[in-house]
């Protein structure tokens, strides 16, 4: 009876459904049953885990798992109010001194996802009057934030630092202040962001620059500082916005900039104001990762190590892997269907990866985006590129 009514009232949400399956876009979820490690169980398979942003294998990693053990038994499961209330522990202020260590910046402040520190923050760094200029392929939550802000917007072309520079020079003196937005690292494609060039406009036209480094951290530059510290352009940056649940294992978002930056965030954003802070465990998880990670360089060997391999092989192969520099490798195959059914004979032979179409990515650009991570090896990695040469024939891909 309760399923008749619901039709009845959102028919439109039938209707949109049975076009999106017409056309693959459908997403359906897979349940892991085992920790996200190099191995894993999937919909009750053993699979090899090929799509997971868990880069350098800390999610399960044994020091991550104690710190939140001992965080839970000395501050409990959850803090019970928002920051500003009565939700900031000790623990939450020992996160934010040491990313702020990490980052080479004055000051941070941590929220509870990477999606709330875009779209709460960016709707606060501007105002009528002002002006975003965004990547065309900026993540989606900068997306959100840009539209949920009163400023205007305009999109200059992926990494197209020409038409960066051709829309501050038409549209720069209309404005009051200018907030320019870019991924570091864009997490559909790999690629890197010119962030040289980018620094230099910015610099020239006395805009702000917003850099999500979300699949950067842990990945780019000392000790997997992020692609500000790869480029050698700390003190350029103006805020650097990253994640703790991608590379770090856990979850989280942060904003690393100036001191007044960070305090003014903590007073005007409301998804920090208005969301209950982390568990204390979830917050000693992403401390201890921090700490790890400037500890132990082979984390980061080993990933480089596998990520170059799996490259070079995939592109004997004859596959498509586009422009990406990161571990971060699409593998384009351009329609929805057979890439759907590549993922699902890959399923079948024991590897775990998601197919990736619109809206994510541009229609016509649907791919596999493959993922290797510091646990890999070489012999899981020749496992997992014998079935995608076995899949693809089959599928006549390649």
């Amino acid at each position: 009876m309760e399923g008749a009514r619901t039709n009845s009232k959102f028919q439109y949400m039938v209707k949109a459904l049975e076009e999106m399956e017409q056309n693959y876009l459908i997403w359906e979820e897979n349940i892991l049953e085992a920790p996200a490690d190099a191995w894993t169980v999937v919909n009750g398979k053993k699979v090899l885990m090929l799509c997971s942003n868990n880069y350098l294998g800390l999610a399960n990693d044994e020091r991550l798992r104690r710190a939140a053990i001992k965080a839970i038994e000395k501050y409990g499961a959850g803090s019970g109010s928002v920051r500003p209330i009565a939700g900031t522990m000790k623990i939450h202020i020992e996160l934010e001194e040491e990313m702020a260590k990490y980052k080479r910046r004055e000051a941070c402040v941590v929220f509870q996802t990477g999606f709330t520190a875009n779209a709460g923050s960016i709707p606060q760094l501007v105002d009528q009057g002002d002006l975003i200029v965004s990547d065309e392929l900026n993540h989606g939550s900068i997306i959100d934030g840009i539209r949920l802000s009163r400023a205007e917007k305009r999109i200059y072309k992926h990494k197209d630092v020409s038409s960066l520079d051709k829309i501050l020079q038409d549209e720069s003196r209309k404005y009051n202040k200018i907030l320019i937005i870019t991924d570091g690292v864009f997490s559909m494609d790999g690629d890197i962001a010119p962030l040289p060039d980018i620094v230099k406009i910015c610099e020239e036209y006395n805009a702000i620059l917003y850099v999500d480094d979300a699949h950067g951290d842990g990945v780019l530059g000392e000790n997997g500082r992020g692609i500000v510290n790869h480029f050698k352009l700390e003190g350029r940056v103006d805020i650097e916005m990253g994640t703790f649940s991608k590379a770090f294992g856990c979850v989280g978002g942060y904003i690393a900039s100036s001191e007044i930056v960070c305090k003014y965030l903590k007073n005007k954003v409301r998804p920090y104001l208005l969301t209950g802070s982390h568990p204390p465990p979830v917050a000693a998880a992403c401390l201890e990762a921090i700490k790890i990670v400037q500890q132990d360089e082979s984390l980061f060997e080993k990933l480089w190590e596998n990520t170059r391999y799996f490259k070079k092989e995939l592109v004997s192969l004859g596959f498509d892997i586009g422009e990406s520099q990161t571990p971060i490798t699409p593998i384009i195959i351009g329609e929805n269907k057979p890439t759907k059914e590549l993922a699902k004979l890959l399923f079948e032979e024991g590897i775990f990866v998601t197919p990736i179409f619109y809206p994510m990515v541009p229609k016509g650009r649907s791919r596999i985006r493959t993922i290797v991570t510091a646990q890999h090896d070489k012999q899981t990695l020749d496992i997992a590129l014998n079935a995608f040469e076995k899949c693809a024939r089959k599928l006549k891909i390649i």
